[in-house]
């Protein structure tokens, strides 16, 4: 217990230095939750030149979820449940993703998105050795480094390799945009933080309504005030797109009542960025609240419901403006859980869980990789990964922000990481208007067979759709990883299943 709080105490310092503007680029609230507005970053600058309008939601599940409670294998329920006597779920109460896994009730509202087919899961990721220390842990998939300390994170290095002149020669819109998880590594450079951060909404509400940060007005004739008026004229000249925000802002409105809860003000901030047309290719909101030792039955289904209610309305509310298919949200967590429970009807540090990812671009719903089994534990008695978060991280630099294989591996410090399929492509799979690579021909056989021949120019996500002589979608012909070579469709065999 001392461990764990010390380990609290190291990172609340780090948060307490960015949030007074003395680290990286400072921190403000907009809206009641917490910012961080970054200055001219060599990330923003490439992804805003990047060709695509995509937009990367990261939704931080801050203190370690446990995800056998958010995914529960309906498949091993018996031992599931020994497990977890006192927290378990019971299985009358889930809803069915699949025949194997089941999502809880408090979690209902993401049904809905399921069946849009606007939800994937991605069972069983970690990585080797994993931290089981809160600091440790967040830093290691900030930095993507497990096996030494690196003070820099996967897009800090990302704009900062590619554009090392930024700071004479900054971006026109923000790189990032974060709200809460003050202190994390993710955007950080080896001398900057290339995100616009603020606290809390709050913070970031005040920015977007005002277009400014600070009041330099009123402040007291006292020694006080001097200091006060240096920290909030330092603060102010750090956060360089607080006007942009503000345009942004008001150019848009959000056609959705979310809730009041942090979560929810976070991303109704988020979707009308969007929807004003920012700019801004990364976003990251926090929700914390995870570090579930005791009693976790009340506050953990309390935390997800407020996520699963949050996300629906906000791709309910991208969706009314057309937005919602550039969008992708992706959830990340320092670590799982233990699959026992302790002593404390809570659940203590743990390994490999669930990874969420939201919106239609994901072109149907399903889960990438097996579930992690509860009765092959690691030798610290956690469930073993199967898949690298990095795979995760690699895989949505470049098939969903269109960044190249050379500048993503660059990104994860030189290595290169097996990306998986989840979904979407570059070349548009994800609702844009797809490339037409490498079709040989489309001819009609003799015995009424009409065959469609094509050329993968590389292994790929690939989707053929029929559409009618007026532009209406008849059938999705394929939708799936395909090898790089010729492939051929029978298109009424196709159109039948």
């Amino acid at each position: 217990a001392e461990k764990h709080a010390r380990e609290h105490k190291k990172w609340n310092r780090r948060s307490f230095l960015q949030a007074l503007g003395l680290v990286g680029g400072g921190t403000m609230m907009l809206g009641g939750s917490p910012l961080t507005a970054s200055r001219p970053s060599p990330l923003a600058t490439a992804l805003s030149r990047a060709e695509t309008d995509r937009i990367l939601v990261l939704i931080r599940l801050e203190g370690g979820n446990d995800g056998l409670n958010t995914i529960v294998p309906l498949y091993d329920y018996d031992l599931y449940a020994n497990l977890r006597p006192s927290i378990k779920l019971a299985e009358n109460s889930l809803y069915n993703l699949s025949p194997d896994l089941g999502l809880p009730a408090f979690m209902n509202a993401l049904q809905s998105v399921w069946g849009e087919g606007a939800m994937k899961v991605v069972n069983g990721v970690g990585y080797q050795g994993s931290s089981l220390s809160h600091f440790r842990g967040s830093d290691i998939w900030a930095s993507t480094e497990a096996n030494q300390n690196i003070e820099s994170g996967w897009f800090g290095r990302y704009f900062e390799n590619l554009y090392p002149d930024y700071i004479v020669n900054p971006p026109d819109i923000p790189a990032a945009v974060q709200i809460g998880s003050v202190g994390n590594l993710i955007f950080e450079g080896a001398d900057n933080n290339y995100a616009f951060s603020v606290a809390n909404p709050n913070q970031l509400e005040n920015i977007a309504e005002n277009g400014t940060l600070h009041d330099m007005t009123n402040l007291p004739e006292c020694t006080y005030g001097e200091k006060l008026q240096f920290m909030r004229g330092t603060t102010n000249t750090t956060f360089t797109y607080a006007g942009k925000i503000h345009d942004a802002y008001s150019a848009s409105s959000n056609s959705i009542e979310y809730l009041e809860e942090d979560i929810g003000r976070q991303l109704a901030i988020v979707a009308r960025m969007i929807k004003g047309n920012l700019g801004t290719k990364v976003y990251m909101v926090t929700i914390g609240g995870f570090d579930t030792h005791a009693d976790q039955a009340d506050n953990h289904s309390s935390l997800l419901k407020n996520l699963s209610i949050s996300v629906r309305d906000f791709f309910d509310d991208l969706k009314l403006t057309g937005h919602d298919e550039d969008v992708l949200a992706m959830t990340i967590s320092e670590f799982g859980r233990r699959p026992d429970e302790n002593g404390s009807n809570g659940t203590d540090h743990g390994a490999a869980a669930p990874l969420m990812l939201f919106g239609p671009g994901l072109n149907g719903n399903g889960f990438i990789g097996n579930h992690p089994s509860l009765s092959s534990l690691d030798n610290n008695g956690n469930l073993v990964y199967n898949i690298d978060f990095r795979q995760v991280y690699a895989t949505v630099m470049q098939e969903w922000l269109c960044v190249e294989a050379s500048v993503v591996d660059q990104a994860l410090l030189g290595s290169s990481f097996e990306r998986v399929d989840l979904g979407f492509n570059c070349n548009g799979s994800n609702g844009d208007d797809p490339d037409v690579v490498g079709f040989s021909h489309f001819a009609l056989y003799e015995d009424n067979k009409t065959i469609i021949k094509f050329n993968n120019p590389e292994t790929q996500h690939t989707v053929v759709k029929l559409y009618n002589i007026i532009g209406q979608e008849v059938s999705t012909l394929k939708n799936e990883l395909l090898m790089a070579g010729e492939h051929e469709i029978d298109v009424k065999l196709a159109a039948q299943r």
